[in-house]
């Protein structure tokens, strides 16, 4: 149910316009401090998800992996997306409370 609880969520800070799409768009949003977290998918390309991480370092921005690109493009009503910024820190304090309390059975589906 968390992994729902975190997609509804998702789609929610997409409807507000707080949330940012694409790889080079999300770096660019981190160098200017405008992302506030930062999503990759799980099926990532190790290039895209070590050059996300690496900038999130940088700039201390928080990182998740979590969930398909499927499932993070129908989250926010787009087609598959890979990389997804969150630029308000209210949206973030709720996403980050649902990945924590997602459990092993909510990760597997």
């Amino acid at each position: 149910m968390m992994k729902n609880n975190f997609f509804n969520n998702l789609g929610m800070a997409m409807r507000a316009g707080k949330i940012i799409t694409g790889e080079e768009s999300v770096i660019d949003a981190v160098r200017k401090g405008e992302a506030k977290l930062v999503i990759v998918a799980e099926d990532a390309s190790d290039n895209t998800s070590k050059k996300v991480k690496d900038k999130c370092i940088t700039y201390r921005v928080p990182l998740h992996q979590y969930g398909s690109r499927e499932q993070l493009g129908a989250s926010i009503g787009k087609e598959t997306r890979v990389v997804i910024a969150v630029t308000d820190a209210g949206f973030t304090k709720m996403l980050k409370k649902s990945l924590e309390n997602r459990t092993e059975v909510d990760s597997i589906e």
